[in-house]
């Protein structure tokens, strides 16, 4: 009985002196305030964090294709993202969508070649969601995760 709890205690020694990186899962992101997305992948980016696409990326979240290195993402089967121009949500007088250009520049700037070529390919920009899923224009963008094949 002894030998199993040092056994155990040098194991978690072991495990607790190597850092430890967990993947990023991305699963049913809808976006949100541009600049706490930067941050975050900013910080994700740093830490050399791996980021799997595994469902819905949309809006801010697309951002991670441009400030995560590309070698440390990967897509799945279910991976879709979506692309739309900046705007703000406006209620009052009446409910509707103040697009921002000079926002819709800034995200811009944080896509790639094939991003950007996906998107002219697609009418460009508008106020509403365009999505690109699983398949070869997703996959010019960004890598399969080989273990979900």
């Amino acid at each position: 009985m002894r030998r199993l709890g040092v056994a155990v205690a040098l194991a978690a020694l072991c495990f607790s002196t190597v850092p430890s990186f967990a993947d990023l899962r991305i699963t049913r992101d809808h976006g949100g305030e541009v600049e706490k997305y930067k941050a975050k992948y900013r910080k994700i980016a740093e830490s050399g964090e791996r980021v799997i696409i595994d469902g819905i990326c949309n809006s801010a979240c697309t951002l991670v294709i441009g400030i995560v290195p590309r070698n440390k993402i990967c897509v799945t089967p279910r991976a879709s993202l979506g692309f739309h121009k900046a705007y703000t949500m406006v209620e009052w007088p009446i409910r509707k969508k103040v697009v921002h250009e000079a926002g819709t520049r800034d995200l811009m700037s944080y896509y790639s070649e094939p991003v950007l070529d996906w998107i002219e390919r697609n009418g460009g920009l508008t106020p509403q969601m365009k999505v690109v899923k699983n398949g070869p224009d997703l996959w010019q963008m960004l890598l399969p995760c080989p273990e979900e094949w």
